[in-house]
């Protein structure tokens, strides 16, 4: 049987110089650290999972979704996104 572990455990990564200048000033750095790489782990792309390209089995999946989807501009907040052509035209996720 595996035991949760409690204790947190040390990560480290490279860092250049600018980096290190613009973290210089933080007061708790760890704590932000970690915020900051939680925060991009919500925000990764679900298909590639942040790599920022397709596997070739992934671009194929991607290829039979897009042929019942487009990437547009939402008229409302201007990003891009993923509609479904099947679904209303006007619909929007945002609350007025």
């Amino acid at each position: 049987m595996r035991r949760s572990r409690t204790k947190p455990r040390i990560v480290t990564f490279k860092a250049d110089a600018s980096l290190l200048a613009a973290l210089e000033g933080i007061e708790n750095r760890s704590e932000f650290i970690r915020s900051a790489v939680l925060a991009a782990l919500e925000n990764i792309c679900p298909l590639c999972r942040g790599r920022g390209i397709l596997t070739p089995n992934q671009k194929r999946h991607w290829v039979s979704f897009a042929t019942d989807h487009n990437i547009e501009e939402c008229n409302r907040c201007h990003e891009v996104r993923l509609v479904c052509r099947h679904a209303a035209a006007d619909a929007e996720p945002h609350a007025s």
